[in-house]
């Protein structure tokens, strides 16, 4: 019998990689298994799957949390044009079993497969899930959340505290990390989310006057997103960081992740996995608008941890930027602690923990078709 999963979700990275680390660790165990992402046009999903090998459908569909006016009125005639999309291509699809990681098709996706009965897996990256994860959990057969916070959300019997799935390529062993040569240049990695931030963009050009005696002891790596990419490459060369590594996009981010010695980002949930998994010290920047500031209550988790710095968007400057940049240059046993700390925080098994839901729930689905088919054979003997 073929066995086929759908993943439903994107639109950012934060969504999408984890779907993606999902989708490897699956095919890793078995080959023949058949995996289909579901998420919109406009998503990073249509240019990151490609590469990834992948199948991509795309359907109708937006967020509305946050939205006015017109806005709204558009993303509300798109779902139940989305939810026609979806049960069409589940009815043609067949599968054994859909998986929801968030982002605009993943609603639509998820309704659908409840309609048709095919057993669904949500998974909640943030430690405050929105209202729309919040509903479909009474839907969903499992609900694998990355924090315990979260839990509460959901009905007691269906969930499980697995972490946030991380890609295989994050998750390195502590023994196998090769320690810091003094003698190298301290790498900063630098980024806003897939589609860039321009808060941090901003502040981390401003915080180049304040580095400009460390020009030959940092390497800065920064990932601007297209719209920041031209004025934050230009200020780079001209304020004589020459060497700096500027680009709209990392492709090879896990590579980049290990090279670094601090990473100044966002908060979200998927982006601190992957830090915690890597063990690395941080300064944290929350975006401001993300629903029910989730971003911030996750960052104040590595914080109180002591793996990484918070400061509020309205608030970063590249005075304190550069003051944490100096502060990890300076204090290398400290920041090898905080190392520690960061890596005991990361929970490298979770993909593990997320793919057995997935396959008990598939030989579920298996065993209760192969059930119907007895039983409808039984039948037709019958007469």
């Amino acid at each position: 019998m073929s066995k086929r999963v759908v993943i439903a979700g994107g639109g950012t990275g934060g969504h999408l990689f984890p779907g993606i680390a999902l989708a490897k660790a699956l095919k890793g165990h078995d080959m023949e298994i058949e995996i289909t992402f579901v998420g919109t046009k406009q998503g990073i999903e249509s240019k990151v799957l490609p590469r990834e090998g992948f199948a991509l459908k795309t359907i109708m569909s937006s967020g509305l949390l946050g939205k006015r006016s017109i806005h709204r009125w558009a993303a509300w005639c798109k779902l139940p044009v989305g939810i026609t999309q979806s049960l069409w291509f589940l009815v043609r699809k067949r599968p054994n079993l859909v998986v929801g990681v968030g982002g605009y098709a993943s609603g639509p996706l998820v309704l659908s497969a409840w309609v048709l009965r095919i057993p669904i897996l949500l998974h909640e990256q943030n430690s405050v899930p929105g209202m729309t994860n919040r509903w479909l959990g009474k839907l969903a057969d499992k609900v694998a959340v990355s924090f315990k916070e979260s839990a509460r959300f959901f009905p007691e019997g269906k969930v499980e505290v697995t972490g946030n799935l991380v890609r295989e390529e994050f998750c390195i062993p502590r023994e196998q990390v090769a320690p810091r040569d003094p003698s190298e240049k301290f790498t900063v990695l630098v980024l806003g989310g897939s589609q860039g931030a321009h808060s941090i963009n901003m502040a981390m050009v401003d915080a180049l006057d304040h580095l400009a005696n460390e020009k030959e002891s940092i390497h800065i790596v920064h990932q601007t997103g297209e719209k920041d990419f031209d004025e934050v490459r230009f200020s780079y060369n001209q304020k004589g960081f020459r060497s700096a590594d500027v680009r709209p996009f990392i492709d090879e981010v896990a590579e980049q992740y290990r090279k670094a010695s601090l990473v100044i980002c966002r908060s979200g949930a998927t982006t601190l996995a992957e830090i915690s998994a890597c063990g690395k010290v941080s300064v944290l920047i929350p975006f401001p608008h993300a629903a029910h500031n989730h971003q911030e209550k996750n960052a104040r988790i590595l914080e109180a941890a002591d793996a990484a710095d918070l400061i509020l968007d309205k608030d970063v400057t590249g005075y304190l930027l550069a003051r944490s940049i100096h502060n990890a240059m300076e204090n290398p046993d400290q920041l090898e602690e905080r190392e520690e700390n960061s890596y005991r925080l990361g929970k490298r098994e979770a993909t593990e923990k997320v793919k057995q839901i997935c396959l008990q729930l598939m030989e579920e689905t298996r065993s209760s078709r192969l059930q119907g088919q007895s039983e409808t054979k039984h039948l037709m003997s019958c007469f």
